[in-house]
């Protein structure tokens, strides 16, 4: 399924000097002595884009103006893509501060489209910055997508997982929408094209004679008509990434926000180039001038290699909340100082057969860090006879002794199906795509009677013509004879 996301982001000029977590106030970016963009609280005092200067102090005195700074909405970019590689390693930037993710592989790794687009939202969050989305199976309509919330009173979904219904987001779209149709919009308003979709009914000759062959192709782009090409950005092969405060902070803990945008670009770069990280150092700097001194280094070193979001930032923000300033703290630096590659998965369980139960338990624990608590599990000690009832899992953080675990496990199968199998009779013998052979049995197992959910049943290992072998039962609570396929053997 090819989709691609585009992130789009109205406030950067805005937001790369106060990000969107600081304190509330009334701002605008002034460009060439006119309204870039602006705040909330200034647009509700009146502000409007392309405002001159004395028009914001007429409208709304209390508004701040700040110049636009074209070298921190690159840096700021840079740091969005970066971070976001840790969905795709297919990342570029695309026109008028938009981020372009080709997540096509990713989607089944991060359990769907929805899913991932709320993934990425929210990083963004956590980077200071307001976005909008927009997805689709092109680049162009992606962007169109995510342009259209400056539509004013157009409801769209800004999300489109078919070709076909791409195309009717994109038929409702204005022509105003699409930068190459700027120059012809008088023309088009006349004779009545006001929408893509009435646009692209008009003949095809007379539109590139009247208009331009950028428009057509970019028109073709959209609706997934004509090749794409895309140069994606190559991460670089070192860390060291330095963010300012927009302030002088004196609580060591005030500065997570500003560490946990590091963190996710570190985990972006790391993803991307198939590293984890073992030790690294977020740099405190502090006053310039003459009154500098040197910054406060806090260097994290991890018993193993790791490379996910959460674990980074918990030891982070234990550190921080044991650090005590001595000097208010105005830029965040982190260096990445020993990175390993990630470990392959493991084609056994068990790296090395016949390991200590030390080994297991430092196996276990690297499994659940890895793959989370609810992803790791170990049999669990139930008393009861049936298998349905004791072949039971937990956590693999439970505490429970190795010999009860080789107890539960002895002489049964680790494969029970979820439902049992009826199996057919042939010739007076349970048949499953073969006829089966009995090697072991039976195990007579009468329980449950104190529950009311008797179950009386001879259990035997069987084994198919390809040498197959399956754990079946004999149901004795009936008269007629019932077979039943119960487990599986490795």
């Amino acid at each position: 399924m090819k989709m691609l996301l585009s992130v789009y982001l109205p406030l950067l000029p805005l937001e790369c000097m106060r990000p969107r977590w600081s304190e509330a106030a009334a701002f605008v970016v002034i460009d060439k002595g006119a309204v870039l963009t602006m705040s909330r609280d200034a647009a509700r005092d009146g502000v409007r884009v392309g405002m001159r200067t004395g028009g914001v102090s007429a409208v709304s005195p209390a508004t701040q103006t700040l110049e636009r700074a074209p070298e921190q909405e690159s840096r700021a970019m840079e740091a969005i893509a970066t971070a976001l590689m840790q969905y795709t390693p297919e990342v570029t930037f695309q026109p008028d501060f938009s981020v372009l993710l080709d997540v096509s592989a990713s989607l089944t790794l991060f359990r769907g489209p929805h899913a991932l687009c709320s993934r990425v939202m929210r990083n963004i969050e956590e980077l200071g910055f307001t976005a909008r989305l927009g997805a689709a199976p092109t680049a162009e309509g992606a962007w169109l997508l995510a342009h259209s919330h400056r539509i004013k009173g157009l409801t769209l979904q800004r999300r489109a997982l078919s070709v076909p219904t791409l195309h009717r987001r994109l038929d409702a779209l204005p022509c105003g929408l699409v930068p190459a149709a700027w120059p012809f919009h008088d023309w088009l308003t006349d004779i009545g094209a006001k929408r893509i979709g009435q646009l692209r009914k008009l003949p095809r000759t007379g539109l590139l004679r009247r208009t331009s062959k950028e428009l057509l192709a970019a028109l073709d782009r959209a609706y997934g008509e004509a090749p794409e090409m895309h140069e994606w950005i190559r991460p670089p092969l070192t860390f060291n990434v330095r963010a300012e405060t927009f302030g002088r902070v004196e609580n060591a803990e005030a500065l997570l926000y500003g560490a946990t945008s590091l963190i996710l670009q570190l985990v972006g770069w790391l993803v991307s180039l198939q590293q984890s990280v073992r030790t690294f150092t977020l740099l405190l700097e502090h006053e310039r001038g003459r009154s500098a001194v040197p910054p406060t280094q806090i260097e994290i070193a991890l018993a193993e290699p790791a490379w996910q979001e959460q674990h980074l930032v918990r030891l982070l923000k234990e550190r921080l909340a044991k650090v005590e300033l001595e000097r208010p703290v105005i830029a965040l630096r982190l260096q990445v100082l020993d990175v390993e590659a990630m470990l392959p998965p493991n084609e056994s369980l068990f790296p090395e057969p016949g390991g200590s139960p030390q080994d297991l338990a430092r196996l276990l624990e690297l499994l659940t860090a890895r793959l989370g608590q609810e992803n790791v599990l170990v049999p669990a000690d139930v008393d009861d006879y049936r298998p349905e009832v004791c072949n039971s899992w937990v956590s693999a953080t439970t505490k429970q002794p190795r010999s009860q675990i080789e107890d539960i496990l002895e002489g049964r199968p680790f494969w029970l199906l979820p439902k049992p199998i009826k199996l057919l009779m042939r010739d007076e013998r349970p048949f499953y795509m073969s006829p089966l052979r009995f090697i072991e049995g039976p195990e007579r197992l009468e329980a449950g009677w104190w529950a009311d959910q008797t179950a009386a049943r001879d259990y035997y290992v069987a084994q198919a013509s390809n040498q197959s072998c399956y754990w079946i039962y004999r149901e004795r609570v009936r008269d007629d004879v019932l077979w039943y396929l119960h487990g599986l053997f490795a």
